[in-house]
């Protein structure tokens, strides 16, 4: 993993704030604090009921997991904030992995812009995927991709993905796979 002088892996944006306010990524890191202090009972409801006052975000938010809240942030781009341990830990391993994988499979994730503690920005993807045959054979086909490439693929489903502009198959939610099997989501697992 190359660093930079903060800790931070090379090669991608940190904290630099170039597409949130400074504001915004105090709310974040707000919410990041008080999300420690929420215990592990609360639904995924209650959590993202606080978060969303929390973060006061003023854009608009158009999706959610069990782990994260993804926003439009109207320029072409995405911000996934963590609602969880798991939601932080996806966060970092989607900025690793997109960092370190390799070119084989990198046109096959979506990238990266920027990210920190508790939130990434990525490219915003078409989502709008056909459930048709032939896309589960695309997924099938990514999955060996991966493995080819020793990238094991948890949590690969049609949920995951979309479209790039070139309508080649990207996985939007990667924050589960794993390039080693030493990875904090592999043990998470096991």
């Amino acid at each position: 993993m190359l660093l930079n002088n903060s800790g931070k892996e090379k090669g991608l944006q940190m904290n630099k704030g170039s597409m949130l306010r400074p504001e915004e990524i105090q709310a974040i890191d707000s919410w990041v604090a008080k999300m420690g202090k929420h215990h592990f009972f609360e639904t995924t409801a209650q959590r993202m009921t606080s978060a969303t006052k929390t973060l006061n975000l003023q854009y608009e938010m158009i999706g959610h997991g069990y782990n994260r809240i993804v926003y439009d942030l109207d320029n072409g781009y995405i911000l996934k904030v963590a609602l969880s341990e798991i939601g932080m830990v996806a966060n970092a391993n989607e900025a690793h992995i997109y960092n370190n994988c390799r070119e084989e499979v990198r046109k096959y994730i979506c990238p990266v812009s920027e990210y920190d503690s508790g939130w990434i920005i990525m490219k915003k993807m078409d989502t709008s995927v056909r459930h048709a045959v032939l896309d589960y054979m695309k997924l099938i086909k990514l999955e060996i991709i991966f493995l080819k490439y020793g990238m094991i693929p948890i949590d690969l489903r049609i949920a995951n993905v979309a479209f790039s502009e070139e309508q080649e198959m990207v996985v939007i939610d990667y924050g589960l796979f794993t390039m080693d099997l030493k990875s904090p989501v592999f043990r998470w697992f096991i």
